[in-house]
């Protein structure tokens, strides 16, 4: 069972079109039957969390925090690996910036 901080091969549906493909994506939370995750690129022109081969990935990407979506566990094809510590908590703080407007002052 995927855990905060894998990094897995999972199905995902374009927003543009009806196609599905197998991407990585890395896991924030499960609840319930519902897996959130955050999509990952190796277009490494978009803005996100530089994610680096030494670290784990297939080759140089981004952990795309402007593309988050629910999957079911039967989506997952496999688990690749898991983030640092270092890099679960830098997930963590921009995620935090992206939803500072919910914040009531």
């Amino acid at each position: 069972m995927p855990k905060s901080g894998d990094v897995v091969l999972t199905k995902v549906q374009f927003t543009d079109t009806f196609e599905i493909k197998k991407r990585p994506a890395v896991v924030l939370f499960k609840e319930l039957n519902n897996i959130i995750v955050a999509g990952i690129t190796s277009n490494l022109k978009m803005k996100g969390i530089p994610l680096k081969k030494k670290e784990g990935a297939v080759k140089d990407s981004i952990i795309k925090l402007n593309y988050i979506f629910t999957i079911s566990d039967k989506m997952i094809s496999k688990i690749l690996f898991h983030l640092s510590t270092k890099k679960k908590e830098l997930v963590f703080k921009e995620l935090l910036k992206k939803i500072s407007d919910l914040k009531t002052k």
